[in-house]
């Protein structure tokens, strides 16, 4: 399989060194890089301190502004995938005085301030108007029309990506109703909430690499752009040399992380990325040495902003998923509503830029609760004024 290439790439591996040189080496304290602008214009990364607390988590550099300064998500961009709101969407109308149901929740959407909504299925309530399925044409047309009613507009929807390879006719004929149901939403861009592959070995990328290839081309020829979504174990390192185990499979890495191999083979015409900011940083967190073809141990701090910088067209959307750090769950943060965790949102959107391009989708795994049935919609409010409040800092 022949890469396309991206010129701007940098070699990501950095070989072992304690926490404290590669800081020095980076050139820039955290310190600094969180509270200066000059550290954005230069694309630094700050290094994390590994088994202690990830990067950017002790001082976040958190800025509202205050209505002052270049604000860094547009009204128009400021966006939420309905799984955040799952809730809301599948409860019963009949049973809550609380909005329910797609049309109701569109409605308060708009009202909290968001333009854009990220589906996760079409499935809602029976109850709610339209009836609990609505992943058909006629349903799409219904959406449609609430959509426009509240002024919302459809960006994306982790939904149907066949699991056949090569496709089967039935699963080709699915992948094609769903790009239809993207263009009736008024989509840009369709999707799915998982990794092109559970792997982490070569040959199982270079499949699945041929597999997008061939939907995103469908997809094109539909006027639609096909992302893929990641957590963190995509950006975790790939095996691709070294002593082979006994199933033939390779044991060391090169270095290259899996989603940076995905973007090396596949067509940037073809395939996009969605970033998940949140499982990045947990991805920076977990996956930081690893050993190399020659069987020594390497250090290799991954950059979420920097690689978003290297591949920036690939990067259309982002689930803006905010975290809180965390020393004893494995993962380093605890998820949290965007804007009252400790992700450096400020620092990150600054750093990728093309506002106008990015589509940032707030998203909290968590925010259903068993006990509040208010507390989504409530959560997405508060995270709405805090993408809102984001202001580029001034030097």
């Amino acid at each position: 399989m022949t890469p396309y290439s991206d010129p701007s790439r940098t070699d990501a591996a950095a070989s072992a060194a304690p926490d404290e040189e590669l800081r020095r080496s980076l050139g820039v304290n955290r310190r600094r890089f969180l509270t200066t602008c000059t550290a954005v214009a230069a694309g630094a990364v700050a290094a994390p301190v590994f088994g202690a607390a990830p990067a950017l988590a002790q001082d976040r550099g958190r800025d509202h502004g205050h209505g002052r300064g270049q604000v860094l998500v547009p009204p128009h961009k400021r966006g939420i995938i309905l799984y955040t709101v799952r809730d809301a969407t599948a409860r019963d109308p009949l049973a809550f005085d609380l909005p329910s149901g797609f049309r109701e929740v569109f409605k308060q959407l708009a009202r909290h301030g968001y333009r854009q909504v990220e589906f996760a299925g079409y499935r809602q309530h029976a109850n709610a108007p339209g009836g609990d399925n609505l992943e058909t044409v006629q349903g799409a047309r219904l959406l449609r029309s609430w959509l426009d009613d509240h002024g919302l507009r459809a960006q994306g929807n982790h939904g149907f990506i066949p699991s056949s390879w090569p496709l089967t006719t039935a699963d080709e004929d699915t992948f094609k109703k769903h790009l239809e149901i993207a263009n009736i939403l008024g989509m840009d861009h369709m999707g799915t909430g998982g990794d092109p592959t559970g792997s982490s070995y070569r040959a199982d990328w270079d499949v699945a690499a041929d597999k997008w290839n061939t939907l995103g081309e469908i997809a094109r020829r539909e006027g639609i752009k096909l992302y893929t979504h990641n957590h963190d174990s995509a950006y975790g390192f790939l095996l691709d040399g070294g002593p082979l185990d006994d199933q033939g499979r390779p044991t060391r890495s090169s270095g290259i992380r899996k989603l940076e191999y995905f973007l090396k083979v596949t067509d940037p015409r073809l395939v996009w990325l969605e970033m998940d900011v949140f499982w990045a940083h947990v991805a920076q967190y977990k996956f930081h040495t690893y050993t190399a073809h020659d069987g020594s141990t390497r250090r290799s701090v991954f950059d979420p902003a920097g690689l978003v910088t290297r591949h920036s067209k690939r990067y259309p959307l982002f689930h803006a998923k905010d975290g809180v750090v965390s020393t004893t769950n494995g993962m380093g943060w605890d998820m949290v509503p965007f804007g009252t965790g400790d992700i450096d949102y400020t620092t990150f959107f600054s750093r990728v830029g093309q506002p106008n391009y990015r589509n940032p989708m707030v998203e909290d795994d968590n925010s259903p609760s068993a006990t509040d049935p208010a507390q989504s919609l409530r959560e997405a409010k508060i995270s709405y004024d805090n993408m809102a409040a984001l202001r580029k800092r001034r030097c």
